[in-house]
């Protein structure tokens, strides 16, 4: 059994290689983002991780975010979504919840009232189901401020959206007008 900081270490390895940098440890992802976990832990471990075939599926159960899955064959891993690199998850559009979620620093609000919310060096702009989970997201920047997304009104207008494998909702940008700031 892993320590919590054994399992934030690798947790945060985990997403810089299987969201943005998979040369940083040598490895290759698949178009869906796909990676084999034997040759990864291999590879971590010739990094200095204490990691066997265990401990990994450890790492992805404890993170409560759910970041990461594996293959049904359990042969292969991928992060869920978040990638800065190209690769197409297979995430098929769907129906969103009436209101979603988007935390962000107070820095950010103006900006994002005027501009909407763009995906930046992400694939897709990440919204949440509840609040409390996009106040966590905004704290990570700074001061947080939370923003109502009218997804209802998006989707009928024609705008995607697409759910990830650990229910965050994917979509390629939010105009302004769809868009409330939510007072704390």
């Amino acid at each position: 059994m892993l320590s919590a900081t054994a399992i934030t270490r690798i947790s945060k390895f985990l997403s810089l290689v299987l969201r943005h940098k998979p040369d940083e440890l040598g490895i290759a992802l698949d178009d869906g983002g796909w990676t084999d976990v034997a040759q990864l832990l291999q590879r971590m471990q010739q990094k200095g991780f204490d990691i066997d075939e265990p401990s990994l599926h450890e790492v992805v159960a404890a993170n409560n975010k759910q970041r990461f899955a594996f293959s049904a064959d359990g042969r292969r891993i991928r992060a869920s979504q978040g990638h800065s690199i190209p690769v197409n998850l297979g995430y098929a559009p769907q129906q969103p919840p009436r209101i979603l979620y988007h935390g962000t620093a107070a820095a950010n609000l103006q900006a994002i009232l005027q501009q909407g919310l763009h995906k930046g060096s992400r694939h897709q702009v990440h919204l949440s189901t509840d609040e409390a989970t996009a106040i966590t997201v905004g704290r990570r920047h700074g001061a947080p401020v939370v923003v109502q997304v009218d997804a209802a009104r998006m989707y009928a207008d024609g705008y995607a959206f697409y759910c990830s494998d650990n229910v965050v909702w994917l979509t390629e940008w939010v105009p302004a007008v769809y868009l409330h700031p939510i007072a704390h």
